[in-house]
């Protein structure tokens, strides 16, 4: 029975498994640390019978009036243990905490490329709010669609009302 429990400093030792996968963006640690230390309801981890990380959320809520909202910084699930709703589960407690919060949305980045993960989010009811160009970095660059869901606090769903031109990443809030 798989179990989703709170991150601890000590599961750092134990995620690589998860964190080499190609699609995942990694951090310093001192990153996750800053997470752990700010926003501990929002990262939260999977983990498998045998005691394996199957994969982790991070996130955050920021952000001021009709724009507080919570925030997906990373979603990684390892490759054995994809297609098994772990990622629904994951943003679903996300989107919990979030309401809890009172936040009005959700939002986070994803690679354009990316066509798994973004249809995903949009069988979850995300829509693309954005384009953010050259977002991440790489030969080429490569840009981002900032998805985002509206929670009850959004009555009217102002948050998710489509921009008609993309924007750079220094034009990000």
């Amino acid at each position: 029975m798989t179990t989703l429990r709170p991150f601890t400093c000590d599961d750092m030792f134990r995620f690589n498994n998860v964190n080499l996968d190609p699609l995942t963006e990694t951090y310093g640690l001192s990153f996750y640390m800053q997470y752990l230390a700010h926003w501990p309801e929002y990262f939260l981890l999977a983990e498998a019978p045998n005691e394996d990380i199957m994969g982790y959320i991070m996130g955050k809520s920021e952000g001021h009036g009709e724009k507080w909202h919570g925030h997906v910084t990373a979603l990684t699930v390892a490759p054995e243990y994809r297609r098994l709703g772990l990622a629904a589960t994951f943003m679903s407690a996300l989107e919990e905490i979030s309401e809890k919060k009172r936040a009005y949305f959700v939002d986070l980045f994803v690679r354009v490329s990316n066509k798994v993960a973004v249809d995903m989010y949009k069988q979850l009811g995300y829509s693309v709010y954005r384009r953010v160009l050259e977002y991440y970095s790489g030969d080429p660059d490569e840009d981002a669609f900032d998805m985002r869901k509206a929670l009850s606090m959004d009555t009217e769903g102002k948050s998710v009302i489509a921009l008609q031109h993309p924007v750079r990443p220094e034009d990000v809030e």
